[in-house]
């Protein structure tokens, strides 16, 4: 993955307005409530042409009553491994804190360089406390103010100096696949059997995740990034702003993605805020496939899949084209089919027919049974060429584009995945004058 910088300290001290400051977006959430960063976060960076990915860790906090504080400590130290520069956090307008000791001596078993960046140094005097950091044992202090900028020039300087060579954006042109869905429908768990470790933070508790992930993967000789979001809720059930947050970055996720995943819970079925998801997905022309999680927990006799594909099918209506995988995560069942069809998705997505192929195949079906006709007038349909346009798009050329109704424009569009498998990919039919 390149060039690591990790940010780590206590919660509260200002960790990830340092993130955003760096990546440059409001990517990490940010609230007065300490602990609200749980994962570790990736976003990317560039400075005096050297490209690396920061992480934002979770607060480290000893002997708190939070149950993700185990989970949390588990991810610093992982992020840790992954560094190759080390900025420890401390609050300035705090002072020294007995758990920045204790970090400290977690950090001095770090064979990694380590920088003490003295966050709300934002006037001199608030600088010159910077001192009484030194005693924490590194020998670098930096005072900065990470929410108006002052010091992270200098900072970033000293940061990319321990970097070798530049990495490109790694992940340009790599296909994204978001993985999205309700809290608690096994997203998490779903993205950690994928990539074998725990990167996600999994616990029984709904809306772990508050934050869009995105994690480099490689299978079947393929390469590319997952995005495991946060679980999205009800609008009545966003009580905190941090569950806003959650929601507006999955949206953002999903304008970001190639692919979305929509997974739902095979007890609860497609709820409505699934039906926002697809629907959302398919308005910004996204690849679409529905994951129906836990289908181990279902009581099965020989048509039970048949028949719960049918009830999805006729909630979906015309976004009936997203195919349905039955999986159960938790048993590895499916597990990789689902990225598999994920891909093909991406390949459906970026599809080209060759315009023989196509006025061939349509001009037949289109003989076969023709545009209905309006008020007397014969409308005539004489040649077809897919537009090039980033998601699949396909101009008519008639005589009488304005007559063309929906039903036949369904039908048109139905026969374009019939014979060119357009699966879980929205695609565009328009009409124009000859």
């Amino acid at each position: 993955m390149g060039n690591i910088v990790a940010i780590v300290g206590r919660p509260n001290v200002g960790k990830s307005t340092l993130f955003n400051r760096l990546v440059e977006e409001r990517k990490a959430i940010m609230d007065n409530e300490s602990g609200v960063t749980r994962d570790r976060h990736y976003g990317f960076a560039e400075w005096n042409g050297k490209h690396f990915t920061v992480i934002d860790t979770g607060g480290y906090v000893h002997g708190s009553d939070d149950v993700f504080e185990g989970a949390i400590r588990k991810q610093v130290v992982s992020a840790l491994d992954e560094a190759n520069v080390v900025l420890f956090m401390v609050d300035v307008s705090e002072g020294l804190h007995d758990l920045d000791k204790d970090f400290a001596n977690v950090l001095r078993t770090v064979k990694k360089p380590i920088y003490v960046i003295a966050n709300k140094a934002d006037n001199s005097q608030r600088t010159f406390l910077t001192g009484e950091f030194y005693s924490l044992g590194f020998d670098e202090i930096l005072a900065v103010s990470s929410i108006n900028g002052s010091g992270t020039g200098e900072l970033l300087d000293k940061v990319v100096e321990h970097f070798e060579e530049d990495i490109e954006d790694p992940e340009k042109d790599l296909p994204k696949i978001a993985i999205m869905g309700r809290p608690n429908v096994g997203k998490s768990s779903f993205l950690n059997v994928l990539l074998g470790t725990e990167r996600s933070i999994v616990t029984d508790i709904a809306g772990t995740t508050r934050d869009a992930i995105n994690n480099r993967y490689n299978l079947f000789g393929k390469d590319f990034v997952l995005i495991d979001t946060a679980g999205v809720r009800k609008k009545s059930k966003v009580h905190e702003d941090i569950e806003f947050y959650s929601v507006v970055r999955s949206i953002k996720a999903l304008q970001d993605c190639d692919v979305a995943i929509i997974m739902i819970d095979a007890e609860n079925g497609l709820e409505s805020q699934d039906m926002n998801l697809v629907s959302l997905a398919n308005k910004y022309r996204k690849g679409l496939m529905i994951m129906v999680n836990k289908w181990d927990l279902i009581e099965k006799d020989t048509k039970t899949a048949d028949a719960y594909k049918d009830s999805i099918l006729e909630k979906l209506g015309p976004l009936g084209y997203a195919p349905i995988l039955f999986t159960s995560v938790l048993k590895k069942q499916r597990v990789f089919k689902a990225i598999e069809t994920a891909m093909e998705i991406y390949e459906n997505r970026y599809k080209k027919v060759p315009t023989s192929e196509l006025n061939d195949k349509m001009l037949a079906e289109i003989d076969r049974y023709k545009p209905p006709a309006h008020r007397g007038k014969f409308i005539k349909i004489k040649y077809i060429t897919q537009l090039p346009t980033k998601t699949p798009t396909f101009a008519f050329f008639c005589n009488h584009p304005k007559y063309i109704k929906e039903p036949y424009k369904r039908y048109l569009e139905n026969k374009l995945r019939e014979h060119f498998d357009f699966k879980g990919v929205p695609i565009k039919v328009v009409f124009r004058n000859k």
